[in-house]
């Protein structure tokens, strides 16, 4: 038997595909994606600081039995989620969800839909800070599978969403992890050289006011800041096709924003690969170094062995183009790279890969993970 909940409200604005065989499928498949884009708006509205109820959200979602449950579940721990986000940072006055649909199979009686959810959470902040230079939203792009099953009465019911995010931090409008056990591969590894001990992790504290710079001191006069920050706005979701994507690709990522900022390539040899005093990029992996897209052997490479960044003392000291990197479990081994892509009112806000993600108050992520150790680099 299953619980069956009515659907109000859908967006009309979800992509469809193309018909599939049938007239009959091809109205299934129209339906399923509105049901789809409703139920991620709802989660969406649950981060937001006009939340509705968990009840009156979860009501709004058609399910099975076992399905329902796990929303119900979900919603409030999201509620608790914008809730925590609205006392780190004013949290999020709306959302807007819009999906692609990328594939969709009905048969009989279940049908499975692969779609990517675009998010835009809007920030606290009038239109004259927006003119300022504050972000006027946060965004996210996320694949999904969801599955339905259809009820005795017809009516397609969710009966699953698997959110496609391993290897990175927890996306906002899935229910957060305190930690991350990153399985999927980054392209690094051991280096041929024993590095020793990293610096201490960047602090978290807050900064007075007076101590924090407003004009960014170079590494480098022949780096360009501009220039990263363009490229990670440019290629946050929709990645770059020059370049091959890992399982865990932030740093991936960050590295592509570095060498159109004006990082030069150290290397290239496959012999070379495996050690953390080179940087390059091949048509393969095994033609690619370690330091490219591991995030562990990036830090080495940036910072003991090119000296190309110089650890900060505190994560508020980062200013646009600078790099924060996390480990998440306190293993000594770092998971993630982000890049510094705005700073408005000494609040840095973050872009990275895995899952894709623009703009993130940084105050948001220490939220998320109070027990990570955090490397700040300046670039």
């Amino acid at each position: 038997m299953t619980a069956t909940l009515t659907l109000i409200g859908t967006p009309a604005h979800a992509q469809t595909p193309s018909p599939t065989t049938t007239p009959s499928a091809s109205a299934d498949t129209a339906e399923l994606t509105q049901l789809a884009e409703g139920y991620l708006q709802q989660r969406a509205d649950l981060l937001t600081t006009a939340r509705p109820a968990v009840k009156s959200a979860r009501g709004q979602v058609q399910a099975t039995r076992s399905m329902t449950a796990q929303v119900q579940d979900e919603f409030a721990a999201l509620v608790a989620k914008g809730r925590r986000y609205e006392e780190a940072d004013g949290g999020y006055t709306r959302a807007e969800v819009d999906m692609k649909v990328t594939a969709a199979t009905v048969t009989g009686q279940s049908a499975t839909l692969q779609l990517t959810e675009h998010t835009r959470l809007y920030l606290s902040f009038t239109p004259q800070e927006v003119e300022e230079g504050a972000p006027e939203y946060e965004e996210l792009s996320l694949p999904h599978t969801v599955q339905f099953a259809q009820g005795p009465d017809g009516a397609w019911l969710l009966s699953s969403d698997e959110a496609d995010a391993k290897g990175g931090p927890t996306a906002t409008t899935q229910v957060a992890d305190v930690d991350v056990d990153p399985v999927v591969d980054d392209g690094g590894g051991t280096p041929d050289e024993a590095e020793g001990s990293k610096d201490a992790g960047a602090d978290v504290e807050p900064l007075l006011a007076s101590s924090v710079g407003h004009v960014k001191p170079t590494v480098s006069a022949n780096y360009n800041y501009g220039k990263m920050v363009s490229y990670a706005n440019k290629y946050w979701n929709n990645h770059n096709d020059a370049y091959r994507t890992y399982g865990n690709d932030c740093t991936n990522f960050i590295s592509q924003a570095t060498l159109a900022g004006g990082w030069g390539p150290k290397g290239g040899a496959i012999i070379q690969r495996t050690s953390n005093k080179y940087w390059f990029y091949g048509p393969t992996k095994f033609t690619t170094s370690y330091t490219w897209a591991g995030a562990e052997n990036w830090y080495w490479f940036a910072k003991k062995h090119s000296k190309r960044t110089k650890i900060l003392s505190n994560v508020w000291k980062l200013a646009s183009a600078d790099v924060l990197q996390a480990d998440f479990n306190r293993n000594n081994n770092i998971d993630h790279t982000m890049i510094v892509t705005k700073k408005y009112r000494g609040t840095p806000y973050l872009t990275y890969h895995t899952g894709d993600t623009h703009n993130k108050s940084l105050k948001k992520i220490l939220s998320d993970y109070p027990r990570a150790w955090w490397y700040a680099h300046r670039t």
